[in-house]
């Protein structure tokens, strides 16, 4: 591979039990659970135009195509040289005509008003609106808010089909917040699906969905314990290693 997945300072990882190559920047924030969570939960079927805003390297996108075949990828990323890695990553995993990354920043709403339609988007936004940021950019721009929450729902919701529906996976310290963003971008029936560190243990991170259009009351799904003693539990290896949908994906 080459060009900026060439340069030095990059590693290649595998992702979902090697079905997925991924070369991403050594230093800075690094793909992990969150983007494998997030694609695994995103109700999508073959054929139908998604679109993923903060893109990064294309983790997410990656994960989803692994699990749904034939899907028109629409990735946004503000940063050039992760716009270009990401490229390159779809290209190594066979998926150069279905993704297409563009480079924007999600408060640009001409630029979302010109997005074509789409069936689904989702992001793993920056989420701390304060507190101390990382000391390097990349991981600094990957955890702390320049733009708020509002403003990447905003964005995800504008080429939306009604009934379109709308993921995000923020830090549970966040879901108020989250919601909030949600209702401001015209996006209801609101799904919040937990992920349990352990058994008996409060929640850190949270799937947040939503439909464009929708009336429907929010409801609170079980969610997944990720880990026991002895490693993730199997229902964490079914989605983290073999590639399959959130319980209940579907739904809604």
């Amino acid at each position: 591979m080459s060009g900026a997945a060439g340069a030095a300072g990059f590693t290649e990882d595998r992702l979902l039990g090697g079905r997925v190559r991924l070369r991403q920047p050594r230093d800075g924030l690094r793909a992990g659970l969150d983007a494998v969570l997030l694609a695994a939960g995103v109700p999508a079927r073959p054929g139908e135009r998604v679109l993923e805003a903060g893109c990064g390297s294309g983790a997410g996108f990656l994960c989803l195509a692994a699990r749904v075949p034939g899907l028109r990828i629409l990735a946004l990323e503000r940063d050039p040289a992760l716009a270009a890695l990401a490229r390159e990553n779809a290209a190594a995993n066979g998926l150069a005509a279905q993704v297409e990354v563009i480079e924007g920043d999600v408060r640009d709403l001409a630029l979302a008003a010109r997005l074509p339609g789409c069936a689904h988007a989702f992001a793993n936004p920056p989420y701390w609106p304060g507190g101390t940021a990382p000391p390097t950019a990349l991981r600094r721009a990957a955890t702390h808010e320049e733009a708020a929450l509002a403003d990447w729902a905003r964005f995800l919701a504008a080429p939306l089909a009604r009934r379109g529906s709308l993921s995000l996976i923020l830090p549970a310290a966040r879901l108020e917040a989250g919601m909030a963003a949600l209702a401001t971008a015209g996006c209801g029936g609101a799904r919040l699906l937990p992920f349990w560190p352990r058994a008996g243990m409060p929640a850190k991170r949270v799937l947040l969905q939503a439909r464009r259009g929708s009336r429907g009351p929010a409801r609170l799904e079980p969610g997944v314990v990720l880990h026991t003693a002895g490693g993730f539990t199997a229902a964490a290896e079914s989605i983290l290693r073999a590639g399959e949908a959130l319980p209940g994906q579907g739904a809604g």
